[in-house]
């Protein structure tokens, strides 16, 4: 596997569908959260706020791994996770997920005051 250099990389290895989907995760977090950035990190996409990590996605065969970075975080959204395949820190969505932005918005708040953010 290639390491990438940049998100445009990343994005160009993925099929359309895969690159559409995760594209729309990162808009929903730069919307909601204007301070994140984006880093490459273990040759995925990974969500910084003050240089903490608070959300990381990768794109797998069949699925899209989505991960707040925080079991505890996992546990709290438990209910509204159940419709997912989820181990403790990760939950898998459709390639073609309808992005659930108020999902993704509350598991990073969770995931920051974690982190006292």
């Amino acid at each position: 596997m290639a390491k990438f250099e940049n998100l445009d990389e990343y994005f160009a290895s993925l099929d359309d569908t895969k690159a559409a989907t995760l594209r729309r995760v990162l808009d929903v977090i730069a919307t909601n959260f204007p301070d994140s950035s984006v880093k490459l990190a273990w040759n995925t996409p990974q969500i910084q706020i003050e240089g903490k990590y608070v959300f990381g996605m990768s794109a797998a065969k069949n699925h899209l791994s989505l991960a707040p970075w925080s079991e505890a975080a996992m546990s709290t959204f438990a209910d509204r996770l159940s419709a997912y395949e989820t181990t403790k820190g990760l939950f898998k969505v459709p390639v073609d997920w309808d992005v659930d932005g108020a999902l993704i918005t509350d598991l990073i708040q969770a995931r920051m005051a974690e982190l006292g953010l």
